[in-house]
């Protein structure tokens, strides 16, 4: 069965374009959906003038995600994480902690845009991709770097004071 195609579809389709799927499909899924119609002069006419503003409005979105690119593209981030001797994370960064870095320095971006294969593990620097579009993308340098609890910043002041005064102890005698 042949159908006009309101929308893109995946694997089948984009806006405008007269396909060829399997009666059940285009009967149960894309005609309901109003993802397609029957090839008409008028649906023609119709899915024409959408097709217009569709790329209209992608026109507009693109240039809006090029701005975006341009402020995120080599961006460099500070993440902060408790880790092992090893370097192992105790924990996972995942997109979530990056957009929030990201929102700190006032770059606001959906987690979605983050492409991780997986979660951060270990401390080191990573490349992150950021992708916005199938065509456009960008990448941050996101370093994970240990915590510095409070009390290891007491623990060492005490260890160096304790040093200190065993230096002054064996100089006097």
């Amino acid at each position: 069965m042949k159908v006009l195609l309101r929308r893109n579809v995946s694997n089948l389709g984009k806006i405008g374009e007269v396909v060829e799927v399997k009666e059940g499909y285009a009967r149960n899924y894309l005609i309901p959906q109003q993802v397609a119609v029957k090839p008409t002069k008028a649906n023609l006419r119709a899915v024409e003038l959408d097709k217009e503003r569709y790329l209209a409005e992608l026109a507009k979105k693109k240039e809006e995600i090029q701005a975006k690119v341009a402020v995120v593209d080599g961006k460099e981030l500070t993440i902060s994480a408790r880790a092992n001797e090893e370097g192992h994370l105790y924990g996972s960064i995942g997109p979530a902690q990056i957009v929030a870095e990201l929102a700190k320095q006032d770059v606001f971006i959906e987690e979605e845009y983050i492409a991780l294969d997986s979660p951060i593990r270990q401390l080191d620097k990573y490349d992150v991709p950021i992708k916005f579009d199938d065509e456009i993308a960008a990448t941050i340098s996101v370093w994970v770097v240990p915590v510095h609890d409070e009390t290891t910043k007491e623990e060492s002041v005490e260890v160096e004071a304790k040093a200190e005064t065993e230096t002054e102890e064996s100089t006097e005698e």
